[in-house]
C-alpha cells in the first residue's frame, strides 16, 4: 500500500513569520517587553522540550513497530468491542500531557485507528489511576468507584456519538 501523500500548506510558517514580527515589533518599542518575553518562552521551551522528546521518541515506535494492519484489525472500525475496551484502557493507563498524545493518536489515525476509538481514548483519560488512592482517601470508595464508572460510560458515549456524527 502506498504511503498517503500529507498535504502541507504555508499556514505554519506564516504563523511563525507573525510571532517573529511580534516579537520584533516588541523589542522595537520596548527591549525589556521583549527580554522579559523571550525569558519566559525559554522557560516553556525548557518545560515543553522533554514531553516533545518524548513524542517524537513514541511516533518513532509507533511508525517502527505498528503496521497498519495490525492497528486497523485491534483498532480499527472493524474490531469490535474489544477495540473499544482497548481504546479505553489505553486512555486510563495514559499519563502525561494531552497535547502529547495528539500527534500519536493522529499517527495511529492515519494508520487505521477509528475516530470513535480515539475519542474513548482522550475521554477515559480523565481516570486518573495515579491519583484514585487520593480521591479514595478525600472523597470515599463508593464516590471514587461511581465517578470513574461514569467517566468510563461517557467515554464509551462520546465514542458512540463520534461514530453517529462523522
Amino acid at each position: 500500500m502506498k504511503p498517503k501523500q500529507k498535504k502541507t500548506g504555508p499556514g505554519g510558517w506564516i504563523f511563525l513569520l507573525l510571532v517573529l514580527a511580534v516579537y520584533g515589533l516588541t523589542a522595537a518599542i520596548d527591549a525589556e517587553v521583549a527580554t522579559e518575553a523571550l525569558g519566559f518562552f525559554g522557560k516553556v521551551m525548557h518545560t515543553v522540550l522533554p514531553v516533545l522528546v518524548l513524542v517524537f521518541v513514541l511516533l518513532l515506535a509507533a511508525d517502527l513497530l505498528l503496521e497498519p494492519r495490525w492497528i486497523r484489525r485491534q483498532l480499527g472500525k472493524e474490531s469490535g468491542i474489544q477495540g473499544w475496551f482497548v481504546a479505553a484502557a489505553g486512555g486510563v493507563l495514559a499519563t502525561g500531557p494531552v497535547y502529547a498524545w495528539y500527534a500519536l493518536l493522529k499517527e495511529l489515525r492515519e494508520k487505521g485507528m477509528s475516530s470513535p476509538l480515539i475519542a474513548v481514548f482522550l475521554y477515559s483519560r480523565a481516570v486518573k489511576l495515579p491519583l484514585l488512592p487520593l480521591m479514595v482517601h478525600y472523597f470515599g470508595t463508593a464516590y471514587t468507584l461511581v465517578l470513574c464508572l461514569y467517566l468510563l460510560g461517557f467515554s464509551f458515549i462520546s465514542g458512540v456519538l463520534i461514530k453517529k456524527l462523522l
